[in-house]
Formats: structure tokens, sequence, C-alpha cells
């Protein structure tokens, strides 16, 4: 998405929603994943997923969080500054399986405008993504920096 066509501060706020595309947990993805970043049993074996706690394979939370923030800046969550990321707090309520189809539903839940710095403000977004069942699987409830529209030239700002 172009970020000149997406929102600033001015266009933003408390309980706008946004809704991503959609994005599918292919299998080998998911354990190509884990092998590099996250080399659990769980995320790499069927039989050992299995046996564990999931009762089957299961994607590494950090791969459900990747698809997430890919979805976000593809659409998702259209700040026409960039997701400038701050901080958060994250769950992930149930596990993420090869052949999810995935899209995130998110919240602005609050604008803290900067005392000092008038064109910026703290936005936290809460973020959920949920599979084709409708099943959260990521909550993500995010700061992040956002600005105001930047002035064009020759606006008659000074």
């Amino acid at each position: 998405m172009s970020h000149e066509r997406g929102l600033y501060l001015e266009a933003l706020h408390v309980g706008q929603r946004f809704s991503s595309d959609t994005y599918r947990m292919d299998e080998e993805r998911v354990t190509s994943f884990a092998a590099e970043f996250d080399p659990q049993p769980f995320h790499l074996d069927r039989a050992a997923a299995q046996a564990s706690v999931f009762g089957g394979l299961a994607a590494s939370g950090w791969h459900t969080a990747a698809v997430t923030m890919r979805l976000l800046v593809n659409g998702g969550l259209p700040l026409g500054n960039g997701i400038i990321g701050l901080g958060g707090e994250l769950t992930w309520p149930n596990p993420t399986r090869p052949g999810d189809t995935l899209h995130v539903e998110s919240e602005i839940v609050e604008i803290t405008p900067s005392r000092s710095k008038p064109h910026q403000a703290v936005v936290k977004v809460r973020s959920t993504t949920l599979n084709q069942q409708g099943v959260p699987v990521y909550i993500f409830t995010g700061k992040v920096l956002v600005f105001k529209r930047p002035q064009q030239p020759g606006s008659g700002s000074v």
C-alpha cells in the first residue's frame, strides 16, 4: 500500500476498526520457519507434536506474529507514516495450525497526543489474528507512533 494514501493522526479515532487480507499457513513454511527460529519438536515433527500439549503440529507463535505484521503492513493497519512500534503486550490464546487461513482485526483503543511534539501521538491498537473459524490465535495490544499528515510545500504553513 502506498503510504501516500494511508491514514494520519487527524483521521484516527478511538473505536476505529480495520481488517486485513488473509494469509494461508503452509505446512512447509511452518516447519521451515520453526527450523530456523523456534526449533522445538512440536513445531517440527508431527509425532512429537501429537504427544505434546498442542495435540498436533502447531506453528511457532513468532511465525504467527510475523504473519500478523505482514498482514498489517499490507493494508490491515493503513497508517500513512508506517507502523512504528513502541512495544506492547501479546498473547497466543490458541495454536495456529498448518492449513489455517489467518486474518487480522484491529481496533484503536487509545490515542495519547504528545505534549512536547504536537505533530505526533502514541496510538494503542489491539490487533487480533483469527483463523478461518474465527478463533483468535494471536492478540497484540501495541503502541505505535503516529504523525499528523505532513504539510505540503506551498500550503501556507510557516
